[in-house]
């Protein structure tokens, strides 16, 4: 039994300086609170065959010019480490996906220009890409 965690909240375009408290919170409600309250949700529940269990989240470093979304996505990291070693004893595994920038639309030409230059493969990733490193 797999769950995977992969909360996302609109790109907000904002930094140390000019993100709000609500922004902030919202974030953080939705990328770190809901997915450690799944989590341990699943952790309770869990009554598969050791080993069998798996938690997936994927994670961003996304955090220059977005801090919000960021900060709560490296929330969910420690939070998934947390659950890797607390979580071990019940048969569970749990790791976090880092896959990078994603063509899923959400990108501005100039963002995609400026992703892409700095790209080793020269492109950016897909969502088949990611999908591949889950299955």
């Amino acid at each position: 039994m797999t769950i995977l965690v992969m909360c996302h909240r609109e790109s907000v375009d904002s930094g140390m300086l000019d993100t709000t408290l609500e922004s902030f919170d919202r974030h953080f409600a939705v990328d770190s609170r809901a997915s450690w309250l799944l989590i341990r949700e699943f952790g309770r529940r869990f009554q598969g065959t050791p080993g069998t269990g798996r938690v997936i989240a994927l994670a961003s470093d996304r955090i220059v010019g977005n801090l919000p979304y960021g900060a709560s996505k490296g929330a969910l990291d420690r939070i998934t480490l947390a659950a890797a070693h607390e979580l071990a004893r019940l048969g569970i595994t749990a790791n976090v996906i880092n896959p990078g920038p994603v063509d899923t639309g959400w990108m501005s030409d100039d963002i995609r220009d400026h992703v892409l230059r700095q790209s080793p493969l020269g492109r950016l990733g897909s969502p088949q890409d990611t999908t591949r490193l889950v299955g």
